[in-house]
């Protein structure tokens, strides 16, 4: 019965629980009149962040945007491709391509900019440090502290002066005070100057005196002799670093911070070639839509001219002139109406996304028409030629060949770091001793000499030496860590050769692809001409049989020829387009894009001061003498050109230019034959070009 008796307190005691915890709060005053609008009635709501920032004036100007229904006349600007591709380069801080559109109004943040490499370059986190982080590792620290206390203790013994009171109380004031002045050195030696002098008054029998004061000057030195040791292994991996070596590895040295810099300028420039190539891409599509657009009037004028004509037949009972052939001219003529406005709403759209694409307005009072004629004559390759641009120029070969040089330079940190630790320490220093820290040399009264009164007289008196050197080994047994690190690294490099042997083979086969694509273009272009010709002179013909009279010419054949010759004139242009398109992929795969568009990436202007103090500098170095011995470690792994390839055309003598262009002597270089001149523009229909 005992646990009958235990759950009922123990339900009560539930109850009662409840009871208090459910109990309204007391009522509280307070002072003043009561106000809530301080109460929130949930903690998580939409709100919006306080950020001034002016609008863009590209949007503060823009007008209201074109439609098809718009009839005002706005000014054609007429630009040129060149234009075109400078005001993207101009306008477009962050680079907009077609793929970032959403990235860019989503996570502009992941999107690249022209602050991306000056971001890099300025990282200061391991793992992400630029080349002033990771020379901030030798710059000198200095370091200082001052300190004071005092304290009272019972001591285990008599006072000399009264024997007959125990419980000696010991009273002892200090001031201790520290500095130190270190720097790490390219060969991963650290030197230390220390400053420190300590202050001592006490009440204790049997002192020489009661305020005293030691001071030291000591200078110190260590010098890996093995591992972490070594100019080259200190440029590639940093100073060594207690704890953090397992975590950070070797790849926070200088010659590793610029190898990352450069793969960010690698990253941007393939970001800018991407952003060019749509600008070319887009502006061949505005003035196809503009070719769209005049096929398409031409095809309307002509049905209204056709029915017109038969209207008018049918109105004064002439043959050719019944009511079914009137409806179908009537059908026709709306048909290619509806057509143009179409195609008109086609150069709209066309002119918007390229607007956007080169930062402007959406309506700046202007519309953009292309003035230049996309290239018609036949473009000879070389594929030697092409082929050696694409292994040499192409960015994500030289991004891959700048990690395989990072990684190269790493395992010979690693290699290095499998060595036991050997490090030379070496100390001297000056000791000083006195009851005043400062203050002329005189009589002390209590030593024979009676030169004790400065401790810093003492030390600067330089007879109180000491010194001390010796040697540090460790090794961990085994070297387990640093092996699986050197190992990791070497696998990362074969991994790293192997991904840029593949990215050649595909880039010979981009290369290949592209040649095929223009041959293809531009054999299509010349049939499509043929049929375009062929077209014009069936509507001729037709056209002259109807009006004849002859038996069979109906006017539904007039119009299909009209239809016919409409669609001919288009798929013409749009295999032209594609020639162009496929003439600017291969500049892309080559590598020449931003060459052959007069493009060139460089950082901007320094300002007056950095230029000054760059003057001084080298000024400073023009005095120097040359050292013959001098070795530079690690070598240089860089180089203003591209690097030449000799292993695939040994035959082929190539010689590069200052300006990292390829001399070849035995390869002749692409050029532009059998050019033809585009058709003249007609006057007579505003907007358009139009073959006669």
């Amino acid at each position: 019965m005992r646990w009958r008796r235990s759950i009922r307190w123990i339900n009560a005691l539930l109850i009662s629980s409840a009871l208090v915890g459910c109990r309204t709060a007391k009522p509280v005053s307070y002072v003043g009149d009561a106000q809530l609008s301080y109460y929130k009635d949930r903690t998580t709501a939409i709100e919006y962040p306080n950020v001034d920032q002016p609008t863009s004036e590209q949007v503060v100007e823009s007008q209201r945007p074109h439609t098809v229904r718009d009839r005002h006349q706005d000014e054609v600007w007429e630009m040129t491709l060149m234009q075109a591709v400078h005001l993207a380069v101009q306008n477009n801080k962050l680079i907009r391509t077609r793929g970032s559109n959403l990235t860019l109004l989503q996570n502009p943040g992941q999107n690249p900019s022209v602050y991306d490499t000056a971001i890099r370059e300025s990282g200061f986190l391991y793992g992400n440090r630029g080349v002033e982080a990771a020379l901030a590792d030798y710059d000198a620290t200095f370091t200082a502290a001052l300190t004071g206390g005092n304290n009272y203790t019972v001591s285990n013994s008599v006072s000399p002066v009264n024997t007959t009171n125990t419980g000696f109380v010991l009273n002892q004031g200090t001031t201790q005070f520290t500095s130190a002045l270190a720097k790490t050195f390219a060969t991963g030696g650290s030197v230390t100057l220390n400053n420190n002098w300590n202050y001592l008054s006490s009440n204790q029998p049997n002192l020489l005196f009661r305020d005293s004061y030691t001071s030291l000057a000591q200078v110190q030195f260590t010098q890996p002799l093995w591992a972490y040791g070594g100019v080259e292994y200190n440029r590639i991996a940093g100073p060594a670093r207690a704890g953090l070596g397992g975590v950070t590895g070797v790849s926070q040295g200088v010659a590793i911070s610029r190898i990352n810099t450069d793969i960010s300028i690698a990253d941007f420039e393939n970001s800018v070639v991407t952003m060019v190539k749509d600008v070319e891409d887009l502006y061949w599509e505005l003035y196809l839509t503009y070719r769209q657009l005049a096929a398409d009037n031409a095809t309307r004028e002509s049905t209204l001219r056709t029915w017109r004509e038969v209207k008018a037949k049918m109105d004064v009972g002439a043959t050719g002139g019944k009511a079914s052939d009137e409806a179908q001219a009537r059908e026709a003529y709306f048909t290619s109406r509806a057509n143009v406005e179409n195609a008109w709403g086609g150069v709209l759209a066309a002119e918007n996304a390229f607007r956007k694409q080169l930062g402007l307005p959406v309506n700046d009072g202007k519309i953009i028409r292309p003035a230049d004629n996309p290239l018609e004559g036949e473009y000879v390759a070389q594929w030697e030629s092409i082929l050696i641009d694409g292994l040499t120029r192409r960015l994500e070969l030289r991004k891959q060949k700048w990690q395989i040089k990072s990684l190269q330079l790493q395992c010979k940190a690693a290699e290095n770091v499998v060595n036991p630790q050997l490090n030379l320490i070496s100390a001297y220093q000056f000791n000083g001793f006195g009851n005043n820290l400062l203050g002329p040399q005189q009589p002390d009264g209590q030593t024979s000499s009676g030169n004790y009164t400065s401790s810093y007289g003492t030390l600067v008196r330089g007879d109180q030496t000491g010194w001390n050197v010796g040697l540090q080994f460790a090794m961990p047994l085994g070297f387990r860590a640093a092996r699986a690190q050197l190992h990791n690294l070497e696998l990362q490099l074969v991994k790293a050769r192997a991904a840029l042997s593949a990215q050649e083979l595909d880039i010979s086969h981009e290369l290949a692809e592209s040649i095929q694509k223009i041959d293809l273009a531009y054999m299509t272009s010349r049939t499509y001409l043929d049929q375009k010709i062929a077209s014009e002179r069936r509507v001729q013909a037709v056209q002259a049989e109807y009006d004849a009279g002859v038996s069979g010419a109906t006017l539904d054949l007039v119009l299909r020829a009209q239809a016919s010759n409409a669609t001919a004139e288009i798929s013409y242009y749009t295999s032209l387009i594609n020639y162009n398109k496929a003439l600017t992929e291969l500049h892309q795969r080559r590598g020449t894009l931003l060459e052959n568009d007069g493009i060139q990436l460089a950082e901007g202007e320094w300002n007056a001061a950095a230029q000054q103090d760059a003057v001084r500098r080298a000024w400073a170095r023009s005095f120097a003498f040359p050292a013959k011995h001098l070795k530079t470690e690690p070598e240089e792994h860089s180089s203003p050109v591209p690097y030449p390839k000799t292993d695939i055309y040994p035959g082929v003598n190539h010689d590069w230019g200052s300006d990292g262009s390829e001399i070849m002597d035995s390869l002749p270089s692409p050029t532009p034959a059998d050019e033809k001149s585009m058709p003249s523009k007609d006057d007579s229909v505003p907007g358009t070009d139009v073959v006669r």
